[in-house]
Formats: structure tokens, sequence, C-alpha cells
């Protein structure tokens, strides 16, 4: 069921390898703008939040951030690119690839577009703070990340899936994924909220998502129930993922 998946995963990963420097600047601006501009800039001003430097708290929230973002921006832009403009997908459809394996594909696709890319926001965070973890948290971390990575890959699928215009993907990007990320405590911790609201603020699995991942590299403490909030959150968004492109393919 996979050769068909690693086919197409094997030619995304061939277009990356071609825009692999212009992908990775434009990436690390965002994170590191910014990480200067509240992580540094604000630091004074805040002082210790949860008992460590302002700029220390953010910093794995960012790396998470860079990582599920590419991951729903590449799923996203290049679903809709290859279905509206290169027509890709309907050269899929002829050859014996099913639709579970395209979007596993797009899915292992939109992971590897967002570790790569993590990794490199990590290691530039790591070159201008004193931000260091254990190497065997790595392991817990990623515990998080990829189920995570991959539900973000799902709704980006589901997206260019669904939307025809890339005005749309935009406005759905800003209304909709990014406040879910910034209501997740990247900027602030969870305890700021009011109790009547940290209720539904928690139910988010983008808040088990960034807080389960930052404990799990700091501290090396494995969340379950966020862990498992964010694997069940990713098997319901990829079989809603499939079933929407199979109905949006079969019209």
């Amino acid at each position: 069921m996979l050769r068909g998946a690693m086919a197409i995963w094997q030619r995304d990963m061939q277009v990356l390898r071609r825009s692999i420097i212009s992908e990775l600047v434009a990436v690390v601006a965002y994170p590191l703008t910014i990480y200067l501009a509240f992580g540094i800039g604000m630091q004074s001003y805040i002082g210790l939040v949860d008992g460590a430097p302002y700029a220390l708290f953010i910093a794995p929230g960012l790396i998470t951030m860079t990582a599920v973002s590419a991951a729903y921006n590449e799923s996203v832009w290049s679903l809709w690119f290859h279905r509206r403009v290169q027509f890709t997908i309907e050269s899929y459809r002829v050859t014996p690839v099913s639709v579970s394996e395209i979007v596993i594909a797009k899915i292992f696709t939109g992971f590897m577009h967002g570790l790569i890319k993590g990794c490199v926001v990590g290691m530039v965070i790591f070159a201008i703070t004193p931000f260091r973890f254990p190497m065997e948290h790595l392991f817990q971390y990623l515990l998080f990340l990829i189920p995570g990575s991959a539900l973000f890959s799902c709704a980006g699928i589901i997206g260019g899936t669904v939307m025809d215009k890339p005005e749309t993907i935009g406005k759905v990007e800003a209304v909709l994924v990014m406040p879910l990320i910034f209501m997740s405590g990247l900027f602030f911790p969870l305890s700021s909220y009011p109790s009547s609201l940290l209720v539904w603020v928690r139910a988010l699995p983008t808040t088990a998502l960034f807080e389960g991942a930052r404990r799990a590299l700091v501290a090396g403490d494995l969340m379950p129930l966020p862990a498992l909030q964010v694997v069940l959150s990713s098997v319901v968004a990829f079989a809603a993922a499939v079933f929407i492109f199979r109905y949006k393919m079969s019209e």
C-alpha cells in the first residue's frame, strides 16, 4: 500500500531539494523576527515566566510552531497547486495509487518539511540564546511533534482540497490556524487564562501539543493525556482528510 505513497513522497522531496536554500531563508525569518521582538525586546519588562527567562520560555514553542506551520503550509499549498494549477493529482488518479496513499504521501512530505525547518530554526535559536536541553528529551518531544505535524498536515490537506482560491487559504490561516497556535500558550503560560476560559483552551489539541512539547523538551516530562489527545486528533484528522479528499475527487 505504501509503495505509491513513497513514490509521491520522493517526488516532493526532489522538489524541496531544488529550492531548499530559499525555503530555509524564508522559514527562519518569521520565528527569528518574533524571537527578537518578543524574546529579547520584551524580556526586561516581563521577567521570569514559570521560573525561566521569557526568551527561554518561548524558544521551544517557536521551534514547534515552525515545524507544524511548515507541515500545514506545505500540505495546503502543495495540494492546492497540484490540484488547481499543475493537475498532478489527476495524473496520480489514473495510476494504481489510492486516495489513502496520496494523503499519506502528503503527510510524510509535510512532516519532513516541518522536521527540516524546525531543526534549522532550533539551531539558529541555539546559536543566539543559552537555550539548551538534554538530548534524551528528544524522544519525548518527538512523541508530540510527529502526531502534531501529522495533525497540521491533515488540516492542510483538507484545506487544499476544499478551498479553490488562494486568497481563501490565506484568510483561513490568518483567522483560524495562527490564532489556535497563539492561544495555546506559545507566548504566555496557560495560567494567565481565567479559569472559566482555561477549560475550553485546554480542550484544544493545539494546546495539548504546545504545552506537552514544551514540557517534554525542557523537562523531559511525558504528559500522557495531552500526548493521547494529540494522537487521537491526528487520527481523526487523517480519516477526515481521506474522506473529504475522496469525496472531492469523485465529483
